[in-house]
């Protein structure tokens, strides 16, 4: 088939022992679903030094195209909603998937290449797939799991390397127990030690934390960490999530993916502190809003305004009924360059939020009429949900005698004032 026609999906599932030395298009045998367990053997010249990932991938139907850069050593988180495309991006890293268009290169190696038809069966790519199920073998020990993967490069060191690497994640004391004696927790960290020990210059984590308890969750975590940033087995790593204290513990940089593109890229904090997106707005806590960047209402030079009296690209909305004139754009502190008529955002806490059930007096910079639409606790908080005219969606965060002592229920009109000093506005 060539490269161009539908995109083809490659088993998740194969036997390492079993793999061919032709250079494109090897068909795995059957095994473990989604256990990408061996690198390539020594005879394939691959460096032992770290390596860098590019990324490159067009799929039509599934209307994914982007591009992505690691350099040597970086882990990368890649968080997005529901069907954006982050599953298909590992896919076709691991070589379950091969693009329309594209290439995946580690190091100097090209794995995938649909210029030259080139694409690699997944178990000679050097790389290890951590998903959210363990998916261990079941009729053979923990020991014997973690073991399979070096036995089947002809390692006569296995059973040594496996014991190096359970000890790595202490779970030396499981290595006799079988599968269906282990916690999730545990399944999950001899999981983790199975991918690692066949020394992959690349580790996919694919939710790793999802199917663990909550409970369980943190110490995973802080294993990965560990492993991740052991300066003696450095690797790229790409990581996809749902939940942001995972970037926040393990990546370097991140990247939002919506609707098969990456909307959003840079250091964690910079992505989480200043949002672009809404999805990213959401799981960094913030309230978002976008429009074109304008002078301030006041006179405070440390002060700039983002209109919202426009669309969804930063114009003007043609025809539109335009709010109150001060309601019509919020204020904020200014951070990096901004320049007036460019698109631009103003984000803040909904922390910084005041509620009234009446207009505000004095002289609130930024107040914004919201419609209440939804009521929600917390844990010792209260986030209360409200629509304003050009400002859908805006949140306020109250304990919870605050929404009784003002009385707040659905459908309710209430007024969401935020101080100028409480907002930051930047380009975006």
């Amino acid at each position: 088939m060539s490269p161009h026609d539908e995109p083809r999906s490659v088993p998740s599932g194969f036997d390492p022992a079993s793999a061919h030395h032709e250079s494109v298009r090897s068909e795995p045998s059957s095994g473990p679903a989604g256990f990408s367990a061996s690198a390539p053997h020594e005879s394939s010249g691959r460096s032992s030094h770290p390596a860098g990932l590019s990324v490159a991938a067009r799929i039509a139907d599934r209307d994914l195209d982007l591009a992505l850069e690691l350099a040597p050593g970086e882990v990368l988180a890649v968080l997005g909603p529901n069907g954006a495309g982050k599953s298909s991006l590992l896919q076709v890293i691991a070589g379950l998937l091969v693009p329309d268009e594209g290439h995946v290169r580690l190091g100097a190696d090209t794995l995938t290449d649909t210029a030259k038809d080139i694409a690699l069966a997944p178990h000679r790519r050097g790389i290890s797939l951590l998903a959210q199920e363990p998916l261990l073998f079941p009729h053979l020990t923990v020991a014997e799991n973690v073991a399979f993967g070096p036995r089947s490069r002809g390692n006569r060191r296995a059973k040594a390397v496996a014991a190096e690497w359970l000890r790595a994640v202490d779970a030396t004391h499981l290595a006799d127990r079988y599968p269906a004696a282990l916690s999730g927790g545990q399944a999950q960290r001899v999981a983790l030690a199975r991918a690692l020990a066949v020394d992959p210059h690349l580790l996919l984590l694919d939710e790793p934390m999802s199917a663990l308890d909550v409970d369980v969750a943190p110490a995973m975590r802080s294993l990965l960490r560990r492993v991740l940033r052991d300066p003696a087995h450095p690797r790229c790593a790409v990581l996809v999530t749902h939940d942001i204290i995972d970037a926040i513990t393990l990546a370097d940089r991140l990247v939002i993916v919506e609707s098969g593109r990456i909307v959003e890229s840079g250091q964690v904090t910079d992505v989480m502190s200043h949002p672009r997106s809404p999805f990213a707005a959401r799981i960094a806590g913030l309230n978002l809003l976008h429009g074109t960047a304008t002078a301030p209402r006041g006179s405070d030079p440390a002060l700039a305004a983002v209109s919202i009296g426009s669309d969804r690209h930063g114009e003007p909305s043609p025809g539109s009924t335009e709010p109150p004139d001060d309601e019509s754009a919020v204020d904020g502190c200014v951070v990096g360059d901004f320049t007036a008529g460019t698109r631009a955002a103003a984000v803040f806490s909904p922390a910084a939020v005041s509620v009234f059930t009446r207009p505000p007096g004095g002289s609130p910079r930024n107040v914004f009429t919201v419609d209440i639409t939804e009521i929600t606790d917390r844990g010792g908080i209260v986030r209360v949900r409200g629509d304003a005219p050009n400002a859908p969606g805006l949140c306020a965060d109250l304990t919870p005698a605050a929404v009784a002592q003002l009385g707040l229920t659905v459908g309710a009109r209430a007024y969401f004032a935020v101080k100028a000093t409480e907002v930051r506005v930047y380009a975006c």
